[in-house]
């Protein structure tokens, strides 16, 4: 089956395609990914004609080479024409870009989940349709609605923890995630989210405090953050691996057997025992608002680089051979409008990791102009 993922961030959207058999679609897992389409087998009129009887609400975004509104706007209104000619009602969906936004296609309806409420992609002569797309409400939720939250010390958002999560690989059901830098618990939270134990440890004992309150708050709002797809699954009796599958075992069990947290530091502490994964955020360094000067830099990057090698170093005999390790180093913005990052690959692979991106292209992490990006490292233990 051949499957379209829009990824990024606007306006910098790009799109993969992909040739794969048992594809998941809970698109609210994937963190990066805003919408998820399938390929159409026939033309995009043949395949509306054929649609349930009904008004028929339609959008159209057109990832084509040189698209615009205005080719998006037409590619709809001749659907609908001739639609509207063979006796369909049809409502189409304002285009204010050549792309619908994923809070455009989301608050519509056109997620896939109602057949009647459609929306299609162009790229170029192929067309395809919809069959997830982002719910970021949820994501706006679980964000911003969390009772401990700490500007200061960086605001993770829940879609990078999720892909912090993902590149890991496939874990055993029941994983327990380490993230040794937890701040206020955004890497542990979707880690539940997921199905998963979560087991954070930070330097800070106010951090800790937030991530007890967090995850005790989670545990209390569970029924209402879950994401959407896996809510509606659960509705219907489905056996799904997330929160929603997981709220009867978490309401009939304590707590501490689904998270712990405590007070460490990562570049000494010993942690507990099981660790089948490692996801965070290391230390950033300070919040930075403009490109720092070449001495100021320096610096950060000397203590930025110490704290996360000796994090590694402490891990390594902690944790089996094949265990995965996925960090986010602090990456700089310059004059140039390139980002530096920190060149600690070699020194890593020295203590026992096997790198496994080591050009580290696609997972540099940030908003347009951001001072400090996230520069994600996938490891594993040797």
């Amino acid at each position: 089956m051949k499957y379209l993922a829009v990824l990024g961030r606007q306006p910098e959207i790009s799109i993969a395609e992909l040739e794969m058999t048992n594809f998941c679609t809970e698109i609210d897992k994937l963190g990066g990914t805003q919408k998820l389409a399938i390929k159409l087998k026939k033309k995009p009129l043949d395949f509306l004609a054929e649609l349930p009887e009904g008004k028929i609400t339609l959008g159209v975004s057109d990832y084509s080479k040189g698209a615009s509104k205005k080719t998006a706007t037409v590619e709809a209104l001749k659907l609908k024409k001739i639609l509207v000619r063979h006796g369909r009602s049809v409502r189409v969906v304002e285009n204010k870009e050549a792309v619908l936004s994923t809070a455009t296609s989301l608050h519509n309806g056109l997620s896939g989940k109602n057949e009647r409420k459609i929306e299609l992609i162009k790229v170029n002569n192929d067309w395809y349709k919809v069959i997830g797309v982002q719910d970021i409400d949820a994501y706006a939720k679980r964000d911003q609605a969390r009772p401990a939250r700490d500007a200061k010390v960086g605001m993770l958002p829940p879609k990078l923890a999720q892909i912090l999560i993902n590149l890991c690989g496939v874990l055993p059901e029941n994983a327990r995630i380490l993230d040794p830098f937890c701040g206020t618990g955004v890497v542990l939270q979707e880690a539940l989210l997921m199905g998963y134990r979560a087991y954070g440890t930070d330097i800070d004992e106010r951090m800790v405090e937030y991530t007890n309150k967090n995850l005790n708050w989670l545990f209390l709002e569970r029924a209402t953050l879950a994401p959407v797809c896996l809510r509606q699954f659960a509705s219907q009796g489905a056996s799904v691996t997330g929160l929603a599958a997981q709220a009867p075992r978490w309401s009939q069990c304590s707590r501490n057997n689904q998270f712990q947290v405590s007070v460490g530091d990562a570049t000494s502490f010993q942690w507990d025992q099981p660790i089948d994964a490692v996801a965070c955020e290391g230390y950033l360094g300070k919040p930075m608002s403009q490109i720092p000067v070449d001495i100021k830099l320096k610096e950060q990057k000397q203590e930025c680089k110490a704290i996360i090698l000796g994090f590694l170093k402490n891990l390594v005999g902690q944790i089996k051979p094949s265990t995965p390790v996925v960090v986010a180093c602090p990456a700089w913005l310059r004059e140039s409008g390139e980002y530096e990052r920190l060149d600690i690959i070699d020194e890593i692979e020295n203590m026992g990791y096997n790198v496994n991106n080591k050009s580290r292209e696609g997972l540099l992490y940030h908003r347009e102009n951001q001072v400090v990006a996230r520069d994600i490292i996938i490891l594993r233990k040797k």
